[in-house]
């Protein structure tokens, strides 16, 4: 369910859909960081994992995040970083939301 959730927000393997969540975000990810989407943030891993069907597999499931996996990975390292925290609006958090069916903190 993850992976299709990551779609019907409208990160696919064609690109991001025109008028979706996923084309919001990436508006408003460029816009904050003054014109381009960065490596690694929630738009683009959303975008790599939408276009690869990966959602699930990399951890993130519709049901919490995998322990092992590289989303917890990922999760420990942005924690780390933030002092022991993921940050509401962060690329573990973000995706994770979408991935259950949400909206990543977006209204």
């Amino acid at each position: 369910m993850s992976d299709q959730n990551v779609r019907n927000a409208g990160f696919t393997s064609s690109g991001i859909a025109a008028g979706s969540l996923a084309s919001s975000m990436m508006s408003h990810e460029a816009r904050s960081s003054g014109g381009g989407v960065p490596s690694g943030g929630p738009t683009s891993t959303l975008q790599g994992m939408g276009a690869k069907g990966t959602t699930h597999s990399s951890g993130f499931t519709s049901s919490g995040i995998s322990g092992g996996s590289k989303a917890s990975s990922m999760m420990s390292k942005e924690a780390t970083s933030y002092g022991g925290g993921v940050p509401r609006g962060g690329t573990t958090s973000t995706v994770q939301s979408i991935s259950m069916g949400g909206k990543g903190g977006r209204r």
